[in-house]
């Protein structure tokens, strides 16, 4: 990390969260991130889901809600990007203050509730984006309809054109009611209505699941999802379980992120990596390249981060692409897709 980007965090980790995120993304667009383009080398490169990429370590979906800062992140190191979630009409989320820093456990709890500028902007902007990079998209549903499942269906087809990947996300605990979707029954009708609205596009459908989830849950969601052919799964997203925490919001109603989730989602990205054969990303806690590689090892073809970085700044994602590697090549392991899984049975 440059004196620079400390020097920013500091000062951002002074003012309210959510504005500190905004001013984040407005410093991302006036050219004050890595500029060098996504780390990659020979061991790094991987296909995940049919998609080349040029390193396995992604941003999660909620540091661009709206696809504004797409060109920067881009060049910030990522392999990948997921921006959104987007709704089929703009809403505002949740009442403020809904954003929190537990900065003694290296968390966050938000409760945003899908907080976005519609599916009309966000995908103008991504029509817009880099051509060079692999961009998805997050659909999510709005609050106030009457028909959820459709919410998604209709984003990915207005979307899919200016996507690489689509991610289905029932598993936000901040829109009430959402996850009931997880449910066998419901999830395999909405994934049914989102395959069919994908059509003869090539864009690749995820699924992003909660890490609240029963062994006979996850056992449901495995088997609807490989049922639905969908091309991979996003474990997890946050939590809303409550752990040992110190920090003084650590009672505030949401989802919790960061290190605390680290265990809680690697053993249910192990479970799974064990009930489906689809590939897997790994997402939760993530902050150095020794929590990226203990993922891959679990079980993920590729790796998301977010909370990290309002810790850790912009940079982390390339820091933890460079690291990785020399792990790799310190265990002799020629390319990411040899390790996937090699110790999914220590977490399991």
């Amino acid at each position: 990390m440059s004196l620079l980007e400390q020097i920013g965090l500091r000062a951002l980790r002074r003012i309210d969260p959510e504005a500190a995120h905004g001013m984040a993304l407005k410093a991302l667009n006036a050219g004050l991130g890595p500029k060098a383009g996504p780390v990659t080398s020979a061991r790094l490169r991987t296909t995940f889901a049919g998609l080349d990429l040029p390193n396995p370590v992604g941003l999660a979906a909620g540091f661009d809600k709206n696809a504004e800062a797409l060109g920067p992140l881009s060049r910030a190191g990522f392999g990948f990007l997921e921006v959104g979630a987007a709704t089929p009409r703009p809403q505002p989320g949740n009442p403020k203050p809904r954003l929190f820093r537990l900065s003694e456990d290296s968390a966050a709890i938000n409760r945003f509730g899908f907080n976005n500028d519609g599916m009309d902007a966000i995908c103008a902007r991504l029509a817009a984006g880099p051509k060079d990079a692999v961009i998805g998209l997050n659909l999510g549903a709005n609050k106030d309809s009457a028909d959820r499942a459709a919410d998604f269906a209709q984003v990915l087809a207005h979307c899919a054109p200016h996507i690489a990947f689509a991610t289905v996300n029932v598993s936000s605990p901040n829109t009430e009611k959402l996850r009931d979707l997880q449910g066998k029954a419901a999830l395999a009708a909405l994934l049914d209505g989102v395959m069919q609205a994908r059509g003869d596009s090539p864009c690749p459908v995820f699924l992003k699941i909660a890490p609240d989830l029963t062994h006979t849950e996850l056992t449901e969601i495995a088997e609807v999802a490989t049922e639905a052919k969908i091309d991979a799964i996003i474990a997890t997203n946050t939590t809303l379980s409550r752990e040992v925490l110190r920090s003084a919001h650590k009672d505030e109603k949401g989802g919790l992120s960061g290190a605390p989730l680290f265990e809680k989602s690697t053993r249910v990205l192990a479970r799974l990596a064990t009930l489906t054969d689809l590939p897997l990303i790994g997402v939760g806690g993530i902050a150095s390249a020794e929590d990226a590689y203990t993922k891959i090892k679990a079980g993920a073809s590729a790796v998301q981060l977010y909370t990290a970085m309002v810790y850790h700044g912009i940079s982390l994602a390339g820091d933890i692409a460079r690291g990785l590697d020399r792990l790799l090549e310190r265990d002799g392991i020629a390319t990411v897709a040899e390790a996937v899984g090699i110790e999914k049975d220590r977490w399991t």
